[in-house]
Formats: structure tokens, sequence, C-alpha cells
């Protein structure tokens, strides 16, 4: 580590309250004592009022006053600090080596009850999230990186089945990355479309990074761009389609959560509700969600919505029917 970094370590652990010897602040950050008395010496210099004692049961410290200032964090933030850093790592955060170091300070420059705390309150937060592999969290960091740089990126985008011989290639600003319903996007502007679009992360093939620049917008949402593309305004857009599902409340209720039922609905009545949804996630994506409740909800409207529940119907019992001839008979 630099003189820089040895400072702030020993700073940060005379900071716990504890009382430490040269020698095991140095065994501590592996440098040599010499290297500490140093460190110390431009600490004073800078106005830290660190203080020694001689003796057995001496050692540095920092007076109480000092020790106390806002640089340490109180309980209620290292409990903060420790559980985003499990939602951070557990949603495949590209930077988790970095995290992982950044916790493993707070916990080295604590004293022994906050840590005891630090310890409870992580092992006591779980978070359940489809992992990402390295090839992911690797563009991941390209993308984060490119995003504070300001770098424009070759891209090989993939599409559904991610294959590097059907791929588009196009040159994109990445604006951000965003983590939404377990997935990783970026959001840029993209000089093959000439607009703004949204990416799913798992779907790029490849990234380069080029000698180009650009600038962001200013007030840019990413988040608001993505919604956008993702979800239409199902009060604002006419070309939407009406749909009524009528069902028991604690049907209506699950719909409800999900996230494009969820958005799309507009009223609600007991044992009623309306959507506005487009035709396309309507007779692509909508059938299979619905499927799942059999007869537990109704389709009032529209009629195509129905036709298309029986023809996915009708396909999923002809799939099941085929497989009965290759089973054994009892």
């Amino acid at each position: 580590m630099s003189k820089a970094d040895n400072m702030l370590s020993i700073l940060w652990m005379l900071r716990s309250g504890k009382k430490m010897t040269a020698q095991q602040l140095a065994d501590e950050l592996e440098i040599h004592v010499r290297t500490v008395y140093r460190c110390i010496d431009s600490l004073c210099a800078s106005g830290v009022p660190i203080i020694a004692d001689s003796g057995p049961n001496g050692g540095f410290q920092i007076l109480g006053t000092f020790a106390d200032s806002p640089l340490m964090f109180d309980a209620e933030e290292q409990k903060a600090l420790v559980h985003a850093s499990v939602f951070a790592q557990e949603a495949g955060y590209p930077h988790t080596d970095a995290l992982g170091r950044a916790v493993d300070k707070l916990k080295r420059y604590t004293n022994e009850k906050q840590l005891t705390q630090i310890e409870r309150h992580s092992s006591g937060l779980s978070v359940l999230q489809p992992p990402i592999d390295s090839e992911q969290k690797g563009r991941l960091q390209c993308l984060e990186e490119a995003a504070g740089q300001r770098q424009t990126l070759r891209m090989v985008y993939g599409g559904s089945n991610g294959d590097a011989g059907t791929g588009s290639v196009r040159e994109f600003d990445p604006y951000s990355i965003i983590h939404w319903k377990g997935q990783w996007y970026t959001t840029g502007y993209c000089h093959l479309r000439k607009d703004l679009r949204n990416f799913r992360v798992d779907r790029i093939v490849s990234l380069d990074v080029t000698d180009r620049h650009f600038e962001r917008p200013e007030n840019f949402s990413a988040k608001d761009v993505l919604l956008e593309q993702l979800l239409p305004d199902p009060a604002g857009d006419p070309s939407l389609v009406t749909v009524r599902i009528q069902a028991h409340d604690h049907v209506l209720n699950e719909l409800k959560q999900h996230w494009l039922l969820g958005h799309a609905l507009i009223e609600r009545s007991p044992g009623e509700a309306v959507y506005r949804l487009d035709s396309t996630s309507l007779h692509s994506y909508v059938p299979y969600f619905l499927l799942p409740y059999g007869k537990a909800l109704t389709i009032a409207e529209p009629e195509s919505l129905v036709l298309r529940m029986a023809e996915v119907s009708r396909g999923i019992a002809k799939h099941y029917g085929s497989m009965l001839s290759g089973l054994p008979s009892e």
C-alpha cells in the first residue's frame, strides 16, 4: 500500500478506540514498524491528536473528541452498509471484490462490540437472486467503467440466443447500467438506431472500448428510459388493448404483483380488474402467464385473448398428449 493508504488504515484502527502499539499496527498492516512511526508523525503533523503512553500497557490512541467525529460510522450506518453489500453482491454487482475489501476494512477497524453487532446483522439478511456468470460480470464492469469515463463501446449484441454468428454490431454510448427484476440492463445512445436504447447485458456477446468519447445528456434518467420502453403508458397510449379479467380478489391481488400487469392496471373493483396492454405482449407473453390460473379467472374481453388462450392450451395438450405413446403401459 502507499503511504497515504497506510496512514488512513492507521487512522481508522486508532479511531475504533483501541490502544495499539507500533508493533501491533505493523503486524496488522503487514508493514515495517519504522513505517508506522513515519505515518504517525505525518498524521500528527496534519492535526490528528494521537497520544502515546509508555510502559507495559502503553500504545498509541486518539483523543476521544476526535475519535467521535463524523468520519466514523455509527451502529445503524454500519448495519446499513453491510446490508447494502449483501444486496449488491447477490444482485451481481460488478465490483464485488472491491466491495468485499471495503466491508473487511469496516470490520477490521471496529472494536469487538461493534464487530459482533456487524456479524449478527450481516447474517440476519439473505437475498435470493439468480447468479450471473463471470463473463456477464466482466461486461458489467466494462459498461460501468465506460459510462464513468464517457467512452464509446463497440458492441456485438446477440439477441435472445446470445449467438455471436447472428449478432448485430453497433457502436454504443453507455449512459448507465440498471438492475431490474433480476436482470441487468444497460441504457444509452445506439449509433446504429440513432436513438436511446436498452440492452440486456446477458445478451451482449462482446464489448470493445473505442477511442471515441461522448457527453451524457443533463438530467438523464436511465430508469425513466427503461420503463418508458418496456412499459408504455396504459392511460395515454391509444394503441393499447383493453383487457378485463374477472376473478376472486386474491387472484387479482396476485396479478397486481406482476411487473407488467401491475403497471397496466387502470381500474380495479371487487372481482374485476381492467388493464391496458400492447397487442404484442397480449398475444405472446400474457397467455402463458395467465394459463397456470386455469379456471380461477375469466377473461371478459378481448375475445382475441380468449382465442389465444384456447390456442395455447390446445398446443400444450397436444404436446403432452404426444408423449403418452412413448410411456410404458401399466
